[in-house]
């Protein structure tokens, strides 16, 4: 495999002019990029050493971090990690890692080594877009402040007019390079080191640095908007958005599987030959975790035996129900009266008994996050809807709004929490606007407006964005204060109460670019996911995958006879992807989209090798499977397969 590294240790002659004046040294080394994943440990740091002791120089310790230029994950690194005896830091990195740890320090900082120009540019940050501004690193005599990009004009070029209140004279919204600079070198003493450099005059017509500049900006600020990593797939969402939301024709038979949503499979309480209603238990709750399932239809039990299971692939219990056509409710089917007069507990043990579970994807039971055993100050209600092509929960917020407000209501009266937000991305500006004149008058109720980002849904990514917490390694978001449901949950809470119906039915989105007839339905649960496809024109061409959920984290399907579930939230058909996985490269790019701030790299690399400690060590449990490092992937790697299985294996205890 061919090396991109993008730096190298400076030469010996070089090195020992800058440290001829340095001791009590400290060492960070970043482990490089862009080469085979073959080894942790790189050679510079010990060369550099060797260097640096024939001088007899003290090294006080060093360290090895990978990409030294991913801010976030290099921050909880350097926590920390330099003595107390330390007087000069040496990094060996590329310039972008030398910037980084310059940053962070309060002592000078200087660069043992230098960028590699690879083909006539040098390239910046882990993006498609490089910097053609200077092929020599000035860090070291600037405090480790790029001359180039943090300055309108550029420092190369001279002396400029001059700054006003600390501001460029060219750009008012940007500071004075030179300021930064002189600030940073009066600080750690150095500043007489660079009044004594000559002054380098040069032509820099040919370089664009107010480009340079402005997309180091714009880079900067995408990344730590919201939340940290994160992607930008094209989102399909205009093929289904504009359809309203109409009932699914009725099915002939449903097939409702006994084990639909987090913890243990319910367990059936009807007979092959039972006449059932509509709204009527069907199953009972087989634990604290587990959920009550209820017929979506009336008419008979006609088997209660194994069929094909849309997630697992693999055939699980269910309650087949041939219907009657007339969708009789059961007499359990019920309002529960008035919200002011319902209890905490009543409101949870309703949610418990109606079988109400997460339908973002997840499936929690959503009494159990109700009853949390810690203090609750927010319900955080997701809408963002932030897996492409999928438009349900907008579908949702329009046709439901004033369900989706009684159900957040309801859960925040069950958790005790005064405050509630229901939180939007910026491409359903409708749902926000219709939301936000509906609770115009509820003081405790918040629309927050999100930045369209995926995976903004994801419950950790809503709470930081939101409450600007961040939930514990191995934790949960009662951790933090916090519950957070789908919107179509809390619409599923609001029938449990308002109506007394079970949750036997939910908004479903088929789309995609190989569906004939895209639209938004509301289907029963247990409706076949063929009958479904077909009712929407059947798939176009051959090459087509089908999967239940969105594009990024939905499951294949191989056979389309299956079930709808409580948490099926779409159904899309889009092209098959052929993927042929190769070597990683050690980009770094899964570590740079991943929204848990992990090292997914070493995630493949340990699955492959079964090192099951390795990727505990990893932090593997925390990754929500998201999808985003798979996405990036230049090597194609199946990095969430691999994923998954490492947790299989941890959960095993191998």
């Amino acid at each position: 495999m061919e090396d991109y590294t993008k730096f190298k240790l400076k030469r010996k002659e070089e090195l020992d002019a800058v440290l001829a004046d340095k001791d009590d040294l400290f060492v960070i080394a970043c482990n490089k990029c862009f080469k085979e994943l073959d080894s942790f440990d790189e050679p510079e740091c010990g060369l550099f050493e060797e260097i640096a002791k024939e001088q007899g120089k003290n090294i006080v310790g060093s360290a090895r971090i990978d990409f030294l230029c991913n801010e976030p994950l290099t921050s909880k690194s350097f926590q920390g990690l330099i003595p107390q005896e330390t007087k000069n830091v040496f990094v060996i990195s590329c310039g972008l890692g030398i910037q980084t740890i310059a940053g962070m320090a309060e002592i000078p900082v200087y660069a043992a080594s230098d960028s590699v120009i690879v083909d006539g540019y040098h390239g910046m940050a882990l993006t498609t877009t490089l910097c053609e501004a200077c092929g020599q690193c000035y860090l070291n005599l600037t405090g480790g402040i790029c001359p180039v990009v943090d300055c309108s004009k550029s420092l190369l070029n001279g002396q400029c007019g001059g700054a006003k209140n600390g501001k460029c004279e060219v750009d008012k919204e940007m500071d004075c390079g030179w300021q930064l600079i002189y600030d940073r070198l009066a600080k750690q003493g150095r500043l007489q080191e660079l009044l004594d450099q000559p002054v380098e005059l040069r032509d820099y017509s040919k370089v664009n640095h107010k480009f340079v500049s402005e997309y180091v900006k714009s880079v900067r600020e995408e990344r730590f908007e919201g939340y940290y990593g994160g992607i930008h797939p094209t989102e399909f969402k205009e093929l289904s958005e504009h359809i309203s939301l109409v009932p699914f024709p009725d099915p002939v038979n449903v097939v409702i599987p006994m084990s639909q949503h987090a913890g243990a499979p319910a367990e059936p309480i009807v007979t092959v030959g039972q006449q059932v209603k509509m709204g009527q238990k069907i199953a009972q709750a087989a634990g604290f975790i587990s959920s009550a399932i209820h017929a979506s239809v009336s008419g008979t039990v006609v088997a209660v035996e194994p069929r094909l299971h849309p997630i697992s692939g693999l055939e699980a219990l269910a309650v087949v129900i041939q219907s009657d056509g007339k969708n009789t409710l059961d007499d359990s089917v019920k309002p529960a009266g008035d919200l002011d007069k319902l209890s905490a507990d009543e409101i949870i043990e309703i949610v418990r008994e109606k079988g109400v579970v997460g339908m973002g994807g997840a499936g929690f039971p959503t009494a159990v996050k109700l009853k949390s055993p810690k203090p609750i100050e927010l319900v955080l209600l997701n809408g963002c809807e932030c897996e492409p092509i999928l438009t349900a929960d907008h579908q949702v917020l329009l046709a439901y709004a004033d369900e989706v407000i009684y159900g957040l209501k309801a859960m925040m009266k069950a958790s005790g929490a005064p405050k509630g937000v229901i939180a939007i991305e910026d491409n359903k500006m409708d749902a926000v606007e219709l939301l936000q004149a509906k609770t115009a008058d509820i003081e405790n109720i918040e629309i927050v407006v999100a930045k369209t980002k995926y995976p903004q849904g994801a419950e950790k990514m809503l709470i930081k964005r939101v409450m600007g917490k961040q939930v514990p390694s191995g934790g949960l978001p009662m951790d933090v204060g916090a519950i957070v449901c789908n919107v179509s949950t809390a619409k599923a809470v609001s029938d449990a109460i308002q109506l007394g119906m079970p949750l036997v039915e939910r908004v479903v989105t088929v789309s995609g670019n190989r569906i004939n007839k895209p639209g938004n339905y509301l289907v029963k649960i247990g409706t076949s996911v063929k009958d479904i496809v077909n009712h929407c024109g059947d798939v176009k061409g051959d090459d087509v995958t089908v999967k239940i959920g969105g594009p990024m984290m939905g499951f294949a399907q191989a056979n389309l006879n299956v079930p709808m579930l409580k948490c099926s939230n779409g159904i899309i058909a889009v092209e098959t992807t052929v993927k042929e996985a190769v070597e990683c490269i050690k980009c770094g790019r899964c570590a740079d989209v991943c929204p848990m701030e992990l090292r997914p790299l070493y995630f493949t690399k340990y699955a492959l090798s079964e090192d099951w400690e390795g990727m505990k060590t990893q932090n593997t449990m925390d990754c929500i499977e998201c999808g985003c490092c798979e996405y990036i992937c230049s090597s194609k790697i199946p990095i969430v397969e691999r994923i998954k299985i490492g947790k299989t294996a941890i959960r095993e205890g191998k």
